[in-house]
């Protein structure tokens, strides 16, 4: 930057257009707006939600709410309650499942505490609670997440 180039910023000094102010000054009578229409009255601003008469989206969206994953995982939840009845022997997975009863719409398996256990199961799943977790390992069992 030197001295002898600086100079004065013009745009800052440029006045602002006075519209309506005659027809000789270019912007006169209709003052650029137009003839007739919403837009040419004064206070004839369209609000911006506004969606040419139709019911606005802003009041359609309440039913239209959230996203859907087309491929969402389905979950099949078992209680410790349950787990002998849903486990071949003393071992419990997705292929003994599938085996033993039809498991098409499930492809995932979650275990939760509900209830106790008696007998020491293996258990390879893929999601467990922490609760259910405890009681399986307290009664000599053993997890195993898949992932």
């Amino acid at each position: 930057m030197q001295l002898h180039k600086l100079t004065i910023n013009k745009i800052k000094n440029k006045s602002r257009r006075r519209v309506g102010r005659g027809i000789g000054s270019g912007r006169g009578k209709t003052a650029g707006r137009g003839t007739k229409g919403q837009k040419s009255r004064t206070g004839g601003n369209i609000p911006a939600n506004f969606a040419g008469g139709q019911k606005p989206l802003m009041q359609i969206i309440p039913k239209k709410r959230g996203f859907h994953r087309p491929n969402k995982p389905r979950v099949l939840i078992i209680n410790l309650r349950d787990l002998s009845r849903w486990a071949s022997g003393n071992k419990l997975n997705l292929q003994t499942i599938q085996e033993s009863r039809s498991m098409d719409n499930y492809n995932a398996i979650k275990i939760l505490g509900v209830g106790e256990v008696k007998e020491a199961f293996e258990i390879e799943v893929h999601g467990v609670s922490v609760l259910a977790k405890q009681k399986i390992e307290q009664a000599g069992g053993k997890i195993n997440l898949i992932r």
